[in-house]
């Protein structure tokens, strides 16, 4: 349909949402439906992962934000939803789920349905949404397609689907290759067959185009050129360029009202302007400054607000303060609390899976969200853009119910191979963790499922690797609240702390290496306090790696070669913040992540570990 068409001609209309694992090819599969339903030219230059729109998203090769999408197949307009496949991402999937009248679920055909699958399909289900299931990767080695179907089937029945969404249709694909088949002895062409069954398969949008406008604004951002934008589906009625409209909250109480400065619907990977659109609609609107997520967009007439799916709340939080370390502010514009303080609560107010709430003195700030990858991200996300703070370790949000004290529980699902199972299994029942199934996954490798408390997790991933000489997955989701579990034994090892400033010295971390393991290389800038190593031992140790050799013009043959360094480790921003103890911080900055003690003077150490030990006893 041209927007030039004639004012009030309705075109027919598909919205669906595709839910897969992380890493089972869903944003890929969407760029082969992009290319062959001739959305570009043939000469035009292609990005892999289209979808894939920020620079975390294509390094990491995981969907973070939820991102409309839209094709013309055969005289409909099929909108296509991309949506995150990590539960710490999930506050996006709820939201956009609403926005959808059938799921995809693509399904690996050797891993088969996982936790994060599992998470965004019982929330679609519980919606009503038509699925059906595509069998991605089948032409892989080691897949196993219909084990697959019946281990999907199982998964329905699991989260009690109704009769009509356990009788889903099947294809079996090869999203990187550009076709679907429905029997796999088919010829493998092209992508018709999925287009085809999303025609058939995926009902229209049930929506009355005869009342008022009204449209449930489900995702936030801002743009350069047109300020706030609005994202959401039209349930009812028409709207057009410079109406007059109203934002109403959950409790149906006016929040604001304006105009519609721009109406812009999605066509491929752009947002393209229109003056009209219509009931059943994905569109983005721009013109009003306070309307927010789960807001109601809506005619002045309208009094009633359109009903939202309410959020899984917080699991997990961070303290961020200023950078006040002795290098505070030398690679950052961005340092003052003001600043910060700013740039979260304007991430608290375009993602609902986040709040914020600020300590007594304005100084501190307490940010919530779903998981470590989550909070990980923002703050990764906040150094690229110039900022320097401080990040406390991440703590689990307790709750108390009839006077207990409750903790969120995470289901747990492990691949590994079978040799490391008792390993990964003791490393589980010392984190407090239950085991709930074991089985052979075949190809000599073992499924463990367990219930375990979220802080007994926190630092596991990286523990979790070396005990699996890096062959295991590992893959959790939030389950429950259950009763507090007790306490859970941290870190083992002290840290080893710089007792000087300057720059480390290669001599100086040769003659230091049999004390543990270090975490810098020669040259890297120091301070008093900050974290160089892990000692082999419990207790903390402040060594000198600024300790030059002594010169003297007397030379020794064989005794002056040059020092041999075993490599540091190395750790990413997720890893430190796991790593970091109760009386330790990651100072974060555009360049650097560097882990220091809260105090970085041993005698204000020494009085804080007594005031601690006062206050427990």
């Amino acid at each position: 349909m041209s927007d030039t068409q004639a004012p009030g001609a309705l075109q027919k209309l598909r919205n669906i949402a595709i839910i897969a694992h992380v890493d089972h090819g869903k944003t890929t599969l969407i760029d082969s439906i992009m290319k062959q339903s001739g959305l570009f030219r043939d000469n035009q230059a292609m990005d892999e992962r289209v979808m894939d729109s920020g620079d975390l998203e294509k390094e990491r090769g995981i969907t973070i934000l939820a991102k409309p999408t839209s094709i013309i197949w055969k005289d409909t307009r099929i909108n296509i939803i991309d949506t995150p496949g990590h539960a710490d991402f999930g506050g996006e999937v709820e939201r956009v789920l609403g926005m959808a009248d059938g799921v995809i679920l693509l399904t690996d055909a050797a891993e088969g349905p996982m936790p994060q699958t599992k998470f965004v399909l019982g929330k679609a289900l519980a919606q009503g949404l038509r699925p059906a299931v595509i069998i991605n990767k089948v032409d892989r080695p080691d897949g196993r397609p219909d084990e697959v179907v019946d281990e999907v089937f199982d998964l329905f029945v699991s989260l009690d689907a109704s009769d009509e969404q356990l009788d889903f249709p099947i294809l079996y694909a090869s999203g990187r290759d550009g076709w679907c088949v429905r029997e796999l002895s088919d010829p493998r062409e092209n992508l018709h067959p999925l287009l085809d069954l999303v025609l058939e398969h995926v009902p229209e949008p049930q929506v009355e185009p005869e009342k008022p406008f009204a449209m449930l604004a489900t995702l936030l951002d801002s743009d350069p050129y047109i300020g706030r934008c609005l994202t959401g589906r039209v349930l009812q009625g028409t709207a057009r360029v410079n109406e007059s409209v109203k934002a109403i909250n959950l409790d149906g109480q006016q929040i604001e009202t304006g105009r519609l400065t721009k109406l812009l619907r999605f066509e491929g990977t752009e947002r393209v302007p229109v003056s009209e659109v219509h009931a059943g609609d994905l569109i983005c609107i721009a013109g009003l400054t306070k309307a927010s997520v789960a807001d109601t967009i809506c005619d002045p007439a309208v009094d009633q607000p359109l009903q939202s799916t309410p959020i899984d709340p917080p699991t997990m939080s961070v303290t961020i303060t200023v950078n006040d370390s002795p290098f505070a502010g030398k690679e950052g514009k961005k340092v003052t609390s003001t600043v910060i303080r700013e740039r979260l609560l304007a991430e608290a107010e375009t993602n609902v899976a986040i709040t914020f709430a600020e300590g007594e003195n304005k100084d501190a700030f307490e940010i919530g969200g779903r998981g470590e990858l989550q909070l990980g991200v923002l703050i990764e996300t906040m150094r690229r853009e110039g900022f320097e703070m401080t990040v406390s370790r991440p703590r689990v949000l307790i709750r108390m119910e009839d006077g207990k004290r409750l903790e969120p529980i995470e289901e747990v699902t492990i691949d590994v191979d079978e040799e490391y199972s008792s390993t990964v299994v003791d490393a589980m029942n010392r984190r407090k963790a239950s085991m709930v199934d074991m089985r052979t996954a075949g190809a000599g490798k073992t499924r463990l499922v367990f219930e375990a408390p979220s802080r007994g997790l926190i630092g596991y991933q990286s523990r979790f690797l070396t005990d699996t000489r890096g062959t295991g997955v590992l893959n959790r989701v939030f389950h429950s609240y259950a009763e507090y579990k007790g306490d859970i034994p941290g870190r083992r090892n002290g840290a080893l702390i710089a007792s000087e400033t300057g720059a480390a010295v290669a001599y100086a971390i040769f003659n230091l290496q049999d004390r543990g393991v270090m975490f810098i290389d020669p040259q890297t800038p120091v301070y008093q306090g900050m974290i160089v190593g892990e000692h082999s031992r419990e207790n903390d140790l402040e060594i000198n790696v600024l300790k030059g050799k002594k010169l003297t013009n007397v030379r020794a043959s064989g005794s002056d070669e040059a020092v041999t360094l075993t490599p540091p480790r190395r750790m990413s921003l997720e890893d430190m913040m796991a790593y970091v103890d109760a009386d330790e911080l990651l100072e974060v900055t555009p360049q650097s992540l560097r882990l220091r003690k809260r105090y970085l003077l041993e005698h204000e150490r020494k009085k804080f570990k007594r005031q601690l030990e006062e206050a427990a006893g």
